[in-house]
Parts: structure tokens; sequence; C-alpha cells
């Protein structure tokens, strides 16, 4: 099977630790590896072929911490065009260079995973349930809480129980609390956590059914014999930004899911990174040096400065400071970092 990683965006919510230039991935946040290279790991036990999608502005950053990697294993995007054309252009350069019925794995940057062996499990249940098939199969997580920020994959029979391989019924946006609990509470209901396994030809036959405009991209990059030519480059920036859920799966005539057997976590915020790493008993998390905190509990304090930083009488506080900038948020509505992060960047 070959794993392509897609490591873009900007992780705007985890502000003033990710940038622009330094997005979430590229960081060490949940261990002594980068989001990435623990990406990588994962990817490595899936398959021994390993593709990284990335865009131009910090290609030589992923290139640096997956050095083992050949140049040929690098995808780079000229600029970003959403994950829709993000994995058409995958697709493209795949198809030029590996069998067209062999399972192509796609996975994320910036999940925190622990059990790699229950990952490599799911996704090769999911190749052989995509090519007996011939379909895209996803992998959704059982949820554990009534979710408001991730979309859900509605289950609609059993395509294999002791796999725990089922067919899709439908897709539901990001819910409201109230209708999240009744997807939980109903049992029938996965979070969507945006990993696909297809062939190149399963995915290039459903974008011919279900997302012509796909199609007619997929088409078009792949009439250009030189995918790092200045040709091809100026024909994926003139594509349009398409969230590929939206563009293919979502409109896909048949799809099956895998529930996963391993733990995830999607590092959106920092309440979600603050859960991700080691807390002492209070459920403290202090990362950095000079760090003074008196009478405090469940506070994440990130300091990457010498300046001492004292916290006092906090709970439920997320302190973070970094050269970019200085954050003070409750862990709660941390998530709305991400609207001040945009405000700095417009102005700057």
């Amino acid at each position: 099977m070959i794993t392509v990683i897609i490591a873009g965006g900007s992780g705007t919510r985890l502000w003033p630790l990710s940038t622009p230039d330094y997005p979430k991935h590229l960081l060490k946040l949940t261990g002594e590896k980068t989001m990435l290279q623990q990406a990588y790991d994962r990817a490595a036990k899936v398959g021994d072929v390993v593709y990284v999608v990335t865009e131009a502005s910090h290609s030589d950053h992923v290139r640096e911490q997956l050095s083992d990697l050949p140049e040929s294993a690098f995808i780079i995007e000229p600029g970003r065009r959403g994950t829709a054309h993000c994995i058409v252009m995958a697709l493209d350069v795949i198809a030029r260079n590996h069998d067209h019925n062999e399972p192509v794995a796609f996975i994320h940057s910036d999940h925190h995973v622990r059990d790699l062996e229950g990952f490599a499990r799911s996704f090769s249940v999911a190749a052989r349930v995509s090519q007996a098939k011939d379909e895209i199969v996803l992998i959704g997580i059982e949820p554990t809480f009534p979710s408001t920020g991730f979309g859900y994959i509605e289950r609609n029979g059993v395509i294999d129980s002791d796999s725990s391989v089922y067919s899709v019924q439908s897709f539901q946006e990001k819910p409201d609390y109230e209708t999240a609990q009744k997807y939980v509470d109903s049992g029938n209901y996965l979070w969507n956590c945006g990993y696909f396994v297809g062939s190149i030809n399963t995915f290039v036959n459903e974008m011919t059914r279900s997302a012509p405009g796909l199609q007619e991209s997929y088409d078009l990059l792949n009439g250009i014999a030189d995918p790092t030519s200045e040709q091809y480059s100026s024909a994926y920036l003139n594509l349009d930004n398409q969230v590929i859920d939206v563009a293919l799966i979502e409109k896909a005539q048949s799809l099956a899911v895998v529930s996963a057997s391993f733990d995830w976590m999607d590092v959106g915020s920092f309440k979600d990174l603050h859960d991700a790493v080691a807390r002492d008993e209070a459920g403290n998390h202090f990362g950095g040096e000079s760090i003074y905190p008196i009478d405090v509990e469940n506070i994440y304090v990130r300091n990457e400065e010498d300046k001492p930083v004292a916290v006092i009488g906090l709970d439920n506080v997320i302190v973070v400071n970094t050269k970019h900038g200085i954050l003070v948020a409750r862990k709660d509505i941390s998530h709305r970092t991400g609207e001040v992060a945009k405000k700095i960047q417009s102005e700057n």
C-alpha cells in the first residue's frame, strides 16, 4: 500500500506556537518528534512507499524533517488549493509511477495517535475492502463525546462485523450540541477524520461518476508531461479551492467505512493539545524553562523565551509565550485563538 501524508494548513488555532511559516505539523507538540515525523512513523507502518504533499512556502522544512525520504517522495503544491485538489495532484503523481490498482491511503500530519499497530491494522482492512468492492473506504472514529467540531459518518449495514466494516448511509456536517448528542446516543455514527483509502482506478472512477469537475482537474494535470514544470504549476494555481469531503466524498455513490481500532485525536486547539500531553496530578502541563506556578490547576503553560513566566491562582487557562507573541486564554474557548491569529496576519 502507498501512503500519502497531507502536510498543509497553517494551524492558526495554535498561535503563537504555530505560524504560517512554521505551522503546527512541524512542531514538537506531543513528544520528542514533530507531528509530521510522528505521522511518517504511522505511514511507514501502513506501507513501504510514503509520499508527502505539502505547500511550497514550508516545503524546505518538511524535507529537512523527513531527510531520509528521496526527493521524489515530496509532492509540492505551488499554492494551497484545498484538500480536493491536493489529493488530485497526489493521485496524478502516483499514477505516473505506480500500478493503478495498488491501494493508496491518505492521512493527515496533525493528528495524535499512540497505537501504531492498531492504525496499520485499520488501514489494512480498509485496503482489503476497497479492492474487493472497488469503493473508496473511509476510516471513522467511534465518538467519545458529543463533539460539535467534527463531521459525522452515518453507518448503514454491516459489511464485515469481525473487522468493523460498514456501508455509509450519509455524512452530517458539524452539528450543534443537541444533535451531536443524538448521534452519539444512537451508536450509529462515527467521527469523520478525513482518512481515505482507494486505488488510482477507484478514485478516478468515483470522480468520473460523482465529481466530473475533479475529473477534469485530474485529466488536466495528467495531460502535462512534466509535473515539475511551470506549465504544471500554472495549471494547478488556476484550480479552485475545494474540500475533498464536499467535492467528492459526500457525492460518492457508494462508500464503506472502517471503525478505527486505534486511539485518535485531532490536535486542533490548545484544549486538544493539553489533553494529548503529560500532566501532573493537578492536571497541569509545563513546557519550557523559567516557569513559576503558584496554586494552579488544569493549566497549560509553554515558555519558549528566556524571560520568566509566573502563573498564580489560575484554573482552566492556557499561557503560551514565544517570540511571535503571548497568548493567555481560557482553555475551553482556546479554539478562538484562530480569530486573533488571522487578524494579526491580516494586519501584518
